[in-house]
């Protein structure tokens, strides 16, 4: 399972790829730091996965993952935020993400996360960590 990983953060980019490597099904193929960048990774590379952040520079996670779902219309997307609001959950169904991951619960949620939205299925889950009926 070919993923990329997008976020501002060279440091939880790096702790995002620790997690991922206990499962060595999965294998991050790239890395990125901004929206723009990752639209343009996500057409080159058409991975299978593209773990997001909202917060991005120059093209936020949200438009980013509309201009991904034209250009890489097979690859999954799924939110890692910070941010934790019902309405960023909405946008995120609306745009065709199939998962949302807190990043204060990434640790215990994003390999189950990523295995649920590899199933075609949905993840979404709140800070509190108890499955939000989506």
């Amino acid at each position: 399972m070919r993923i990329l990983i997008v976020d501002d953060s060279r440091d939880w980019r790096r702790a995002v790829c620790s997690i991922l490597r206990r499962d060595l099904d999965l294998i991050v193929v790239c890395e990125s730091a901004d929206g723009l960048d990752a639209v343009q990774k996500s057409e080159e590379l058409q991975p299978d996965l593209i773990l997001l952040d909202i917060g991005l520079p120059n093209l936020n996670g949200l438009e980013a993952a509309r201009q991904i779902r034209k250009v890489a219309s097979r690859s999954k997307i799924l939110f890692l935020s910070s941010y934790d609001y019902p309405e960023l959950l909405c946008e995120a169904l609306k745009i065709g993400a199939l998962g949302f991951v807190v990043k204060s619960n990434a640790a215990h949620d994003l390999l189950p996360a990523v295995r649920t939205v590899m199933r075609d299925k949905q993840f979404f889950r709140r800070r509190s960590s108890s499955p939000d009926p989506a």
